[in-house]
């Protein structure tokens, strides 16, 4: 069950850094490329998206290793499954439905029998840039180019620099695969990271935190590159009055511990019922002692990713204690937590909070979990809707009347209820945030739809043309014919402006 995992003694392997020139010259391959060979087929794309899913699956034992190495430790289990088998969970869908999403769709097909024909054409962008960050460093680079690949694009993908060890193996893998015309695989460490997001992409796709989004929303203005950004953020759980309160705290708590908590959708901080508060609190501690009787050399306990995050979490976890809130930590009997020497830190709740503690304010991105009690369920909604956006919420408890007002008022990316992420694992259910957890979204459809123009082609067989509106010569009747229009349409709009208030007023 357990191993000695010393991280200290981890050698980093080397990450070649690209330079600018030269991922400048895989864009202008991958785009002469696309402009040479135009759209792709159904078969092609496909079988783009099957060359992926093999690159993951096939290495499957040499990518859980890796990221394993490169965190220190990490779930084999978890790893397979959020990793690898997380990476082809559109697969099947997308296949199935790409040919349908590709076929041109017409508008008012009505208007044929006078001469006008409108088609929506599904096209492909050119070349996407993908950034991904280091907790799921596999999987948030293949599920975005799945869906670009399905959109008919080629793909450039920045690895995280720091698990370079997957990086590295990503970027020795992907030419087995695919030609440098269709993907490419950069790495290298903070400047290449910010020279790939000011190249001339069609579109960027970015997951990480606010802060660096910010920055790279900035460089892709510079060419009016379109992003996508999947970001983090606080994301609030409310314990329902009718919840299940054992099975509530039991969920939060393994929710909380996947990825020892770096996942930008695990819960962060919880409402609970006042009057349950110590109950839950108990109960959560119950389950983390449950989960990880030993900590340290715990083979399915993940150590945090390098020193920096380390003591970024150890120290939120003292300035609230330092400014008075009550630390109640899961440590084993006989374990000295937190160990920098294996970068563990002992599950942890927070409560007695106060606003002036940095954890109220900041992404965690660890093993800790903060509880507030509650007693008005507006309360819980203005107090998330007076800070930045989540990226999901969780709400225990039944299908209630509170639940509902809940989702109709809660400014927030995607809601599961009774459970952890569900909303992001459903295959076909776009995933994305707002706000400041991001903007667009992706998976299935909305994926193909994030890497697609959608491009309206007319075509018109009348005997006279649309400017004869607008140009000289006119007919005389014209603007007697526009000034008929006009005044019944405005009739009709006063109509249901007066239809609405009459029922607003009873």
């Amino acid at each position: 069950m357990a191993r000695a995992v010393s991280i200290a003694t981890h050698q980093r392997s080397p990450m070649r850094d690209f330079t600018a020139d030269e991922i400048a010259a895989a864009l202008h391959v991958q785009r002469s490329a696309f402009l040479r060979d135009g759209p792709p087929t159904v078969a092609v794309r496909r079988n783009r998206i099957d060359r992926l899913a093999a690159l993951t699956l096939e290495n499957a034992d040499e990518f859980t290793h890796v990221m394993s190495q490169d965190f220190g430790n990490r779930s084999i289990q978890a790893a397979t499954v959020s990793d690898i088998l997380g990476s082809i969970t559109d697969v099947a869908l997308i296949r199935r439905n790409l040919k349908k999403w590709m076929k041109p769709r017409d508008i008012m097909p009505v208007m044929r029998a006078i001469g006008v024909r409108t088609r929506v054409q599904a096209r492909p962008l050119g070349v996407v840039g993908v950034v991904a960050p280091w907790n799921f460093p596999v999987l948030l680079l293949t599920q975005p180019a799945t869906a670009a690949f399905a959109a008919g694009d080629r793909v450039m993908m920045k690895a995280s620099e720091v698990t370079p060890r997957t990086a590295a193996l990503l970027h020795e893998l992907a030419p087995r695969y695919f030609s440098p015309e269709e993907l490419v695989v950069v790495t290298g460490g903070r400047e290449t990271g910010e020279t790939f997001c000011s190249m001339p992409f069609d579109h960027l796709l970015f997951t990480g935190s606010p802060g660096v989004g910010k920055h790279v929303q900035r460089s892709a203005a510079e060419h009016l590159v379109p992003v996508t950004l999947e970001l983090g953020g606080k994301n609030p759980v409310v314990i329902g009055r009718d919840a299940n309160i054992d099975t509530a705290a039991s969920r939060v708590a393994r929710a909380r511990m996947m990825n020892g908590g770096q996942v930008c959708l695990c819960p962060d901080y919880i409402f609970v019922p006042a009057d349950h508060l110590e109950e839950f609190t108990g109960a959560v501690v119950r389950q983390f002692r449950t989960s990880f009787p030993t900590v340290l050399n715990n083979l399915m306990h993940c150590t945090i990713v390098d020193d920096h995050n380390f003591q970024r979490v150890v120290g939120l976890v003292e300035d609230a204690r330092a400014k008075g809130a009550t630390v109640s930590e899961a440590v084993p009997e006989g374990e000295t937590l937190p160990s920098a020497t294996q970068r563990c830190i002992a599950p942890t709740v927070l409560t007695n909070m106060s606003d002036d503690m940095r954890v109220m304010s900041e992404e965690v991105f660890g093993p800790v979990l903060t509880v507030l009690p509650y007693r008005n369920l507006d309360d819980v909604i203005g107090y998330i809707n007076a800070r930045p956006s989540p990226l999901a919420s969780y709400w225990f408890g039944k299908d209630s009347a509170d639940f509902r007002r809940f989702c109709a008022h809660a400014r927030t990316g995607g809601i599961t209820r009774n459970d952890f992420l569900l909303h992001a694992a459903v295959d076909g259910a776009p995933f994305g945030g707002v706000g400041g957890s991001g903007m667009g979204s992706y998976h299935g459809k909305a994926g193909f739809d994030t890497f697609s123009q959608y491009r309206a082609v007319s075509e018109s067989r009348l005997p006279g043309s649309a400017t004869a509106l607008f140009v000289p010569p006119t007919h005389p009747r014209l603007m007697t014919t526009v000034d008929w229009i006009v005044r019944k349409q405005a009739n009709r709009v006063r109509k249901r402006i007066n239809r609405f208030q009459g029922r607003s007023t009873d």
